[in-house]
């Protein structure tokens, strides 16, 4: 099972995420609590192995706000909704995930309307990101079957097992999850969700 803790932003929890065995740290280049400079996520991450994907997680950014964080944090996965992907210029040696919320039908590569699979990992959630916003896991379930989803809203230590179990997806995704307060990540609360994840997708 994929795993990936989201809104980063210290170095503590970024070690706590690797330790623990994530697979991926994300960091918010969007309006949010989590809103981290790009200077400052390059330096917390100067430790990450290479194994483990660093994601930078935007939300309808113009190309030049792009451009700064691609060259000031140099990540390896470029987070956004999908519909944003055509206005950006993306280097090929970037990962491209594009988020496909509740309801939503978008052209193009991410078409899912007509039955087309999504084109690599694409992200799965509500229709607000970061707020706790629990995902359908029914409808979700129905998307997992066209590719490798990573499913996230809402999720947490307490409910991340009967979420995999109900949506079978590639990964999960928690910030707000594995947080004591808005933005508060707790070291404790990441290892649990790890754990509770990684069992959850054994056993499934």
């Amino acid at each position: 099972m994929f795993v990936k803790i989201c809104g980063l932003s210290t170095q503590e929890h970024v070690q706590a995420a690797v330790d623990a065995g994530a697979d991926a740290v994300g960091f918010v280049f969007a309006d949010s609590v989590r809103r981290i400079d790009p200077a400052r996520a390059a330096a917390i991450t100067n430790m990450v192995p290479d194994t483990i994907k660093k994601v930078a997680v935007m939300l309808h950014p113009a190309n030049e706000e792009w451009q700064a964080v691609l060259h000031g944090f140099m990540p390896d996965v470029l987070q956004t909704d999908a519909g944003d992907f055509d206005n950006l210029d993306i280097p090929a040696g970037i990962e491209c995930c594009p988020v496909i919320r509740d309801g939503n039908r978008v052209s193009g590569t991410y078409l899912f309307g007509d039955g087309n699979t999504v084109s690599g990992t694409y992200l799965y959630e509500g229709a607000r990101s970061g707020v706790g916003e629990t995902a359908d896991w029914i409808a979700a379930a129905e998307v997992a079957k066209r590719g490798r989803m990573i499913l996230a809203g809402g999720l947490g230590v307490d409910n991340v097992g009967e979420a995999i179990r109900t949506v079978r997806p590639f990964g999960v995704d928690v910030s707000s999850g594995v947080e004591t307060a808005p933005g508060q990540k707790d070291s404790r609360l990441i290892r649990d969700f790890i754990k509770a994840a990684k069992a959850a997708g054994n056993s499934s």
